[in-house]
């Protein structure tokens, strides 16, 4: 079984998947003349300078799909990345967000474009939606909302919720049941109240918890300052050194660097998935290029901010460790660490035991706050299927069952063929989304900016 799901997931995870990703981001980024890029201070006024006009609902939409996208792999995947592909793959990872602005923008504003509300007066919002209405390719969008729902009880609900309950037994010394229980409790209590109670609670917990961990890891780069010109120059000075198994354009594209970086960031930030698209679909009195700004400002903030705070913390301790040793300054000082043991090793060694405990809260935070996030998002495909396979048949409790079951099952139990399965179905749910961007192509609009005279 296992061998079987590995076979799969190194077919479905292959290189040209990584080269679809790029593609995909590369044809909407020249589309729209790097709007990402040129325009950051445009979508910056347009998404977090409107909040004092009363863009609450947007914010709370946002605050929501940041649930969903900061999770254990702006910690965890973070430092997988650097121990397996270096400093240089920091590098690719702000490309792959970069790029990835530009496909989270096209599937949110396609998502908004096409959304229509049910008969329940819920919208229903997301890939599937486009695939059906955009594409008159209803099949298509039920493989896709399949494949999420699969994501949600895996990925979004098992594994996390791992996550959580580990740092509950670790940190506190809490018994495994009674974690599982009270994780379990705490999911129900947000998800049992639906898209308005957890748009609220992570209208405030999202931006507490970020805070708190991008307030620490700017203390630990303020004492390790003297590394941080010496880290940037390695990240990209590495960024670009071919693999050891060839040289050339190939040696280079097949590096470990380039594939890890890219990798992680899809990892973290979900551009091209197309979850995204579904998470934007509740709010109210807005437009598709709004809520495609939006997504962008999504992607930064994970990917270009968070998982880029986690990656400066980590080389430049190590860098610190490095220099008192009275060693070279090289990259792996920590050697035989990885993940999350990595990452609390470098915070510890400036902040003491607060640091170990600080990436533990970070990681269970984030971690909670991607089961919320998730639950939106598999209850949208979960409605969505219900629709087609058992028409005017209320399966939003037989859902929540399922989810909460999900949860309470991941703190539980050893979860090893379930990230094989979660990654595969992601890649899965990948394919069709890609596809459908490309054939709604003409249907993504970005913001006309009239030049001030």
């Amino acid at each position: 079984m296992q061998q079987t799901l590995q076979l799969l997931h190194e077919i479905v995870w292959g290189p040209w998947t990584m080269l679809l990703f790029l593609g995909t981001g590369l044809f909407f980024t020249v589309k729209s003349g790097g709007f990402q890029i040129r325009k950051l201070p445009y979508w910056w006024k347009k998404t977090m300078g409107s909040l004092g006009n009363g863009s609450v609902s947007s914010f709370q939409t946002s605050c929501t799909a940041l649930a969903a996208t900061i999770g254990t792999g702006n910690i965890v995947g973070v430092a997988t990345a650097l121990t397996a592909g270096g400093p240089g793959a920091v590098f690719w990872l702000w490309i792959s967000a970069l790029i990835g602005m530009a496909t989270a923008y096209a599937e949110t504003s396609l998502g908004q474009k096409y959304r229509y509300r049910r008969t329940d007066g819920a919208w229903q919002c997301g890939p599937m939606v486009s695939m059906e209405r955009g594409l008159g390719c209803r099949s298509m969008g039920l493989i896709y909302a399949l494949f999420a729902v699969l994501a949600s009880l895996g990925m979004g609900s098992m594994v996390q919720a791992n996550a959580v309950s580990e740092t509950l037994c670790y940190e506190a010394g809490m018994k495994q049941e009674i974690a599982a229980v009270l994780v379990t409790a705490l999911t129900a209590a947000v998800v049992w109240g639906g898209i308005r109670r957890i748009s609220r609670m992570t209208s405030w917990f999202v931006p507490l918890s970020a805070g708190i961990y991008f307030f620490f890891s700017v203390w630990v780069l303020a004492v390790c300052r003297r590394s941080i010109p010496v880290v940037l120059g390695q990240i990209l000075k590495e960024a670009w050194t071919p693999g050891a198994a060839g040289g050339g354009i190939a040696g280079f594209l097949f590096s470990r660097s380039v594939r890890f970086g890219l990798a992680r960031g899809v990892f973290s930030n979900e551009a091209g998935l197309g979850t995204l698209a579904a998470l934007h679909g509740a709010a109210e009195e807005t437009t598709p290029e709004e809520q495609g700004m939006w997504a962008m400002f999504e992607v930064f903030v994970d990917t270009i901010v968070i998982c880029t705070l986690t990656a400066l913390v980590i080389l430049c301790v190590e860098r610190e460790c490095a220099l008192m040793a009275g060693a070279e300054a090289v990259w792996r000082i920590a050697a035989g660490l990885d993940g999350a043991a990595l990452t609390s090793f470098c915070f510890t060694k400036i902040l003491g035991r607060c640091g170990g405990i600080l990436v533990s809260a970070s990681m269970a935070a984030f971690a909670f706050a991607t089961i919320v996030g998730w639950y939106y998002i598999g209850r949208q495909m979960f409605s969505y299927l219900a629709e087609y396979l058992c028409p005017g048949v209320n399966t939003e409790y037989l859902y929540i069952i399922l989810y909460l079951l999900a949860v309470w099952l991941g703190c539980i139990c050893r979860l090893e063929l379930v990230w094989l399965m979660s990654d595969l179905v992601n890649g899965l749910m990948a394919y069709p989304n890609l596809l459908s961007l490309w054939l709604l192509a003409d249907h993504v609009q970005f913001p006309k900016i009239k030049a001030k005279k």
